[in-house]
């Protein structure tokens, strides 16, 4: 348990806790992102700092009670500002067998298992592949503390007067187990309560009923058999003043380009192909037609980008969206982008691969592909966010980039990210810069339209369509400087190469310079992107409090770098690159800057752990003490 700050004298055991990590996890059927979501609202709502990393299975429906068809949900919420959704577990709850013996391994020894003993029998055990039952292991009463709640039974008997089948009395457990939760760590029903009317009132009154019955029951089980002993509270944070949401990558994502296309002028043309984990994102974007938007679901991956393409040719803001294999398939037509020299955005929510790979799983492997994954010299910037809510900034950013120099541009997501939330406080948009757009009006007949002519940017005119006098060929093949002809010429293929790159390096001018954690020299630079971020920054925190010499440096943009980011990495005796993937922005940076960097890589679909990169860190600041032993002894 996060360390006890203080112990209440009214006589009812409540311990106040700076922090607690919750993981509720069960079959996929069982309700467990139910409850992890209404766990996070709840919290939030309490002015709690929160953090999640929901885990779904790969199958759309595994077999129940097996190991593939466990479903998790992690949240951890604090009354300090928080980064990652927690490492080491103080409480799980568990549905059934596999969900005990697939995630018993992060519970923190003394922590909390709390486990619906009605799904521990001999179906669930051999479905679970285990040869007892896994409850009664001695290992179990010595290492947690254990509650074998009868949850199945208690649910049913909570709803008997509602004339439910027995099916359906099941079906409401899970929010037995949310109201025994919301007990145990101080959460309030209300909240949830809501919920439940909101939902279910009007259509379904006995499923409301039975839910809030359900819900009731838990709290009151935990209230009234003092099987626990105590509970816990967790105070609000110390947020900056504002008006806060909790708020998930994939919305955030949403809600940015939605910004982005006001802020611009344009309307908002999203299409895509569905593809986890990056589907929500036109779930959400569904929603809005009130703001102008138009989603469009192709009929694969290849129309879906080449639908972006012709929305960005017409005028609008065309954005494409998939993840792993789909951005493959979407490589040629991302290629045409960089030679029409149009504005569109291309997203990438990365998953575990190669091919279908882990598909509900976070991985970081797309870099290279996002680098190089086109043929020719194709170059596109690269945007990365690094928390849930960045992606509403990095969107927003994306776009801007995108017109200012009328090209496509990247945004590398991951499912952590994804499928994470936090509290995110709402911008005041009226504060927001405008993204400027000029469309050339053909208005000088004297002057002939040059169609590749450019800007300071190195940017081309962006016309429309059917404005007089402005007619220019388009196509994939190389095109003349300024006339925009076809052109086989040698040199003018040479030329054109080299401006497209110019114009991708020099956005390294326009953006910020990297910022950095701790000292701009010194032992250790931690270098991350991505979803990284988190348990990176945590990291990186823990180890200077504890007098290592470590600084740590978040890249969001991925091409260009920032310009300062050489001189920041020749400035420290060692560099670490902790990545989700066998190192790929290592090989980049060793590559750019011949500064030999240390990678550390995980490719098991799951996130670093803070620990895991403490143990790192740890071992690289002794090795470097090591080392001036052993220079001063020679």
């Amino acid at each position: 348990m996060t360390k006890i700050l203080s112990e209440s004298g009214n006589g009812k055991n409540i311990h106040t806790v700076s922090g607690i990590t919750v993981r509720l996890c069960g079959d996929s059927g069982d309700g467990m992102q139910l409850l992890g979501t209404q766990l996070t609202n709840t919290s939030a709502l309490a002015g709690n700092d929160v953090a999640t990393f929901p885990d779904f299975p790969a199958e759309i429906r595994a077999p129940r009670g097996t190991r593939a068809g466990v479903s998790g949900f992690q949240v951890q919420f604090a009354s300090e500002e928080i980064f990652t959704p927690g490492d080491l577990l103080d409480a799980l709850v568990v549905m059934n067998p596999a969900a005990m013996v697939t995630n018993l391994g992060d519970l923190r020894k003394g922590g909390i298992l709390i486990a619906n003993e009605d799904g521990f029998n001999d179906k669930e055990f051999k479905l679970a592949k285990v040869d007892s039952n896994p409850l009664e292991a001695d290992v179990i009463e010595q290492s947690y503390r254990l509650f074998k709640v009868p949850m199945t039974k208690l649910t049913r008997d909570a709803v008997s007067e509602l004339g439910l089948s027995n099916k359906e009395s099941e079906r409401c457990k899970n929010f037995f187990a949310m109201g025994l939760v919301y007990w145990l760590f101080g959460r309030s029903l209300e909240p949830t309560l809501r919920f439940i009317d909101d939902k279910f009132g009007k259509k379904l009154p006995d499923v409301a009923r039975a839910n809030a019955a359900a819900l009731q029951a838990g709290w009151s089980y935990g209230e009234t058999t003092e099987a626990f002993g105590l509970s816990y509270q967790v105070e609000a944070a110390p947020l900056s003043p504002g008006t806060y949401r909790n708020i998930m990558g994939n919305q955030a994502l949403a809600w940015g380009l939605v910004a982005a296309s006001s802020l611009s002028g344009k309307e908002l043309f999203y299409s895509t192909y569905p593809i986890t984990p990056a589907s929500d994102v036109l779930h959400e974007l569904t929603r809005y037609k009130n703001f102008g938007v138009r989603t469009f679901q192709a009929e694969d991956e290849i129309a879906a980008c080449g639908a972006a393409i012709g929305a960005a040719f017409g005028g609008g803001m065309g954005v494409t969206a998939s993840s792993g294999p789909g951005i493959a398939l979407k490589g040629e037509a991302m290629g045409l982008g960089v030679m029409l020299e149009l504005p569109m955005i291309v997203i990438n929510v990365q998953r575990g691969g190669p091919s279908t790979g882990l598909p509900t799983k976070t991985e970081q492997s797309d870099l290279l592909q996002a680098m190089f994954g086109r043929n020719g010299e194709a170059p596109l910037p690269i945007l990365a966010p690094q928390s849930p809510g960045d992606c509403f900034a990095i969107a927003i950013e994306a776009w801007r980039i995108a017109v200012e120099c009328m090209t496509p541009v990247m945004i590398l997501s991951d499912g952590y990210i994804a499928n994470g939330s936090e509290p995110w406080k709402i911008p005041d948009m009226t504060q927001h810069p405008r993204i400027n757009v000029v469309h050339p009006d053909g208005a000088d007949p004297e002057e002939p339209f040059m169609p590749y002519a450019r800007d300071e940017n190195l940017a081309r005119p962006w016309a429309i369509p059917g404005t007089p006098g402005l007619m220019h060929r388009v196509g994939g093949l190389e095109k003349e400087d300024r006339t925009g002809n076809i052109s086989y010429d040698p040199a003018n293929h040479q030329h054109m190469v080299d401006t497209r790159a110019r114009k991708i390096d020099e956005i390294a001018d326009r953006i910020p310079p990297q910022e950095v954690l701790g000292h701009d020299s010194g032992d250790i630079l931690i270098v991350s992107w991505g979803g990284t971020y988190g348990a990176c920054h945590t990291a990186v925190r823990r180890c200077q409090k504890a007098g290592i010499s470590v600084s740590h440096a978040h890249l969001r943009y991925l091409n260009p770098l920032p310009s300062n980011l050489g001189d920041l990495l020749s400035a420290f005796k060692t560099v670490v690159v902790p990545e989700l993937n066998t190192g790929q922005l290592r090989m980049l940076l060793r590559a750019k800057y011949l500064v030999d960097c240390a990678g550390f890589n995980k490719v098991q679909g799951k996130p670093f752990s803070v620990h895991e990169l403490i143990d790192e860190i740890k071992a690289q600041a002794e090795a470097l003490q090591n080392e001036a032993v052993h220079h001063r002894a020679g």
